[in-house]
């Protein structure tokens, strides 16, 4: 077998992306998935956070579909300079017949935008049952989610109170925000909350004695200072590093 070139390398794309090795100029690719029944505003939420503009004509998402942004993330109470991060966010289709295709991706996701709408009691109380999926089919039993009550701005037509819930979440023991995807109220603050506490658990992981790790993450990857690529797989108890170097590509 001939031996892979660095071009060709270069020229394959990271798993899971549309772009390739040679693109790569961030520190970490994280995944978050967006939950909840359809036309709660998954669609919406995601394009307000990642292009902030508001799509006011409902499209139905067929299967699933994802968006991409760019941030920086700043480790609290350390020194250590800026990571920069590929933030990938899955967009699921909610209707019942998508279900068993959109379970399929749980696995890989790193953390969850639980969303439900405000104007809609059924939405709102189909939340324990998506939260009951994602432990049947995430990481780990108690992944990182966010509880999202969308459409805070149709105050009018609000059927479910605040009070009530902050209450399913403090049940669930999850942190609540309320968002709009049409104003942009709290849409970005929701994703800095949930990639803060992504982000914190990895860092918990790499730094415990590899006996005390535990269910943490299920993968990401960092870009080395030799331009290769460092896959860690959080797999059960155990962290594994991947090697996506100039000499070989294991994607």
């Amino acid at each position: 077998m001939e031996p892979i070139t660095e071009e060709e390398i270069l020229s394959t794309k990271v798993p899971g992306t549309n772009f390739t090795f040679a693109d790569i100029d961030y520190d970490y690719l994280i995944k978050f998935l967006a939950l909840g029944d359809s036309g709660v505003g998954k669609t919406s939420f995601l394009y307000q956070y990642t292009d902030g503009i508001f799509h006011s004509k409902f499209i139905s998402t067929v299967g699933i579909d994802f968006r991409e942004k760019r941030v920086l993330y700043s480790p609290r109470g350390t020194s250590t300079q800026n990571c920069r991060i590929h933030l990938q966010l899955w967009d699921t289709a909610g209707q019942e017949r998508f279900r068993s295709l959109t379970t399929a991706f749980y696995r890989d996701a790193m953390g969850f935008l639980l969303i439900f709408d405000l104007t809609n009691e059924q939405s709102f109380l189909s939340v324990t049952s998506w939260l009951e999926q994602l432990k049947l089919h995430a990481y780990c039993e108690d992944p990182d989610i966010i509880l999202c009550g969308n459409k805070c701005d149709l105050n009018q037509q609000r059927v479910v109170s605040e009070y009530q819930a902050k209450q399913l979440a403090e049940r669930h023991n999850l942190p609540y925000v309320e968002t709009s995807a049409c104003s942009g109220l709290n849409i970005r603050y929701a994703v800095e909350i949930l990639l803060n506490r992504v982000m914190t658990r990895m860092e918990e992981m790499v730094t415990k004695p590899r006996d005390e790790r535990r269910v943490s993450l299920n993968k990401s990857f960092r870009k080395r200072q030799d331009g290769s690529l460092m896959e860690l797989r959080y797999e059960g108890e155990h962290v594994y590093e991947v090697y996506h170097g100039p000499e070989r590509c294991n994607c």
